[in-house]
């Protein structure tokens, strides 16, 4: 498991890169549609700033021992985001700073025992160092959905050989996706679902951003020749 303050170090690099594409957009994109069916700019926007939050919970959880959920009810987590997509760009780019500050706080003040600490995210349960990249995919996946110029080509190989790793391993736990092996050209990453008779090739970007529904597949190759199988909706 990566050693969370280097994960953390990516976090604050891909949050500066969402907020300088942000720089970009006028408080009409803000309201415009995002890649995800059904939200604005400004629902990813506000998304991604809550979550911050909620990992902050969790880091707080881990701090006091004291059991702090991510959101302190079912409907919290929808009721932010509705509340705060409509806000103008401004204030957007101003939450998103304010919340990554405080988780940047949060993170920098657990002390290096709490980092094992068991906490419960929306995956179960969980060590505490698995925060970080929580937080680093949900900024670099969205980051994608805001459909501001950032595309998943621009993902780092570190963050997509990880997470193409645990994607297809939570596929090959469920039903619904035929058995394939996923071969990564730059990163020489061959990773099994099921017991494959089919490879898909392909670099870790594109091949990540098929699973998660983030591209059509356009550009990766099928080994025997035919087409991509099906995917299911990512959790």
């Amino acid at each position: 498991m990566a050693d969370p303050h280097s994960v953390l170090a990516e976090v604050s690099l891909a949050t500066k890169r969402l907020v300088a594409s942000c720089q970009n957009l006028t408080d009409a994109d803000v309201k415009a549609p995002s890649l995800l069916p059904g939200w604005s700019r400004g629902h990813v926007l506000a998304h991604i700033s809550r979550h911050a939050d909620s990992m902050v919970n969790l880091l707080t959880w881990a701090r006091t021992g004291v059991v702090t959920p991510m959101y302190p009810h079912r409907q919290a987590r929808a009721e932010g985001i509705e509340a705060g997509a409509p806000r103008p760009l401004a204030e957007q780019i101003a939450d998103l700073e304010a919340s990554t500050r405080r988780f940047e706080e949060a993170a920098a003040s657990l002390p290096e025992t709490a980092w094992d600490a068991e906490v419960r995210g929306g995956g179960g349960q969980m060590a505490a160092r698995e925060v970080p990249f929580i937080r680093l995919r949900e900024v670099e996946v969205h980051h994608v959905d805001l459909d501001a110029g950032y595309t998943p080509g621009q993902w780092p190989t570190r963050f997509s050989d990880r997470l193409l790793a645990e994607v297809a391993d939570d596929f090959g736990r469920r039903a619904g996706l035929s058995p394939v092996r996923l071969r990564s050209q730059n990163l020489d990453t061959v990773i099994g679902i099921g017991d494959p008779d089919l490879t898909v090739s392909g670099d870790s970007q594109m091949l990540l951003a098929w699973l998660l529904g983030r591209s059509d597949g356009t550009g990766l190759v099928v080994t025997p020749p035919g087409p991509l199988p099906l995917v299911p909706a990512w959790k």
